[in-house]
């Protein structure tokens, strides 16, 4: 396998202003996983207890997914429980249960250790930067991050960017992480830190990608409905990935192609709950989603 994500697989309890759904899959490593399957075969590696539903695992399989590196420990599965605001960008979280997830030591085994894409998902930088001492053949890794490991352990995250090639992060991080509020600025001192590039997320407006090498900026897709955008982010990190992976090259050209396949796999995600959208879509429907956005953001 030439693709491998790190991170989390979930069970979520979602609360939008329209609708709900209780023991819904979730985590960042199974977004990304779904994401990516289409343009890649992508290995997924993380834990579950025993109350996660086999169906799941198998769903992942047929989806293309090497399930493999997923470990099944004594104990219960990672929770979370959120609720969406009606503007969508406002997100309470209500509940987290970590379970067996809380002392999890990534196990990074066999073929794996040769994958040469490797996405560091959501999780203490501790955890990574351990998954990442595994990856002996890892050529080109990407990580992503949240608020709280900036808050609470922002020298160990410092130390795994040191060693990636891109980072993805949302402008309150970027601002977090860097102390500047404007996205250019506060990109320019992320690369400063250490990775190549860096993709800057701004939700419904769209992200940037700011590198040594290339400069590009893109809408969001316009959709017309949102259900529930949890995972948006992660399934553009899926998309994103995936695409680089099956073109087996990062140049410039690849990674603003990549920006594309990332902003319209993450928009079938927010079109529903969990993986309902997401899973359901083949190459050929993202391909012509693709040729739309490339409509909209050309001359």
């Amino acid at each position: 396998m030439s693709l491998l994500v790190i991170g989390t697989l979930a069970l979520d309890k979602i609360e939008t202003p329209y609708a709900s759904r209780d023991e819904a899959l979730g985590g960042s490593a199974t977004y990304f996983a779904y994401a990516s399957a289409n343009f890649n075969p992508v290995s997924l590696v993380g834990v579950v207890g025993t109350d996660f539903p086999d169906d799941e695992l198998l769903a992942l399989n047929s989806h293309g997914v090497d399930t493999s590196g997923v470990e099944i420990a004594d104990g219960k599965t990672f929770r979370w429980a959120g609720r969406y605001e009606a503007n969508w960008n406002t997100r309470h979280t209500l509940d987290t249960q970590l379970g067996v997830f809380e002392h999890w030591d990534p196990k990074v085994v066999g073929d794996l250790t040769n994958a040469k894409y490797v996405f560091l998902a959501n999780a203490a930088p501790a955890v990574q930067a351990k998954a990442l001492d595994q990856c002996k053949g890892a050529e080109f890794v990407m990580l992503d991050t949240m608020n709280l490991w900036i808050d609470i352990a922002k020298d160990e995250l410092i130390a795994v960017l040191k060693r990636v090639n891109g980072v993805v992060l949302n402008d309150e991080e970027a601002t977090m992480l860097t102390g500047e509020t404007n996205l250019i600025k506060a990109a320019k001192a992320v690369l400063a830190l250490g990775p190549d590039f860096v993709v800057l997320k701004k939700g419904e407006h769209g992200a940037f990608l700011v590198g040594k090498d290339v400069h590009f900026s893109l809408p969001a897709y316009p959709v017309e409905k949102v259900i529930d955008p949890t995972g948006a982010g992660d399934s553009f990190a899926g998309g994103f990935m995936g695409y680089i992976a099956s073109c087996q090259n990062t140049s410039p050209c690849t990674l603003k192609r990549a920006m594309l396949y990332g902003t319209v796999t993450a928009s079938f995600c927010v079109e529903g709950f969990s993986m309902d959208v997401l899973a359901s879509k083949k190459r050929g429907m993202v391909e012509e989603r693709f040729n739309e956005l490339l409509q909209i953001t050309t001359i």
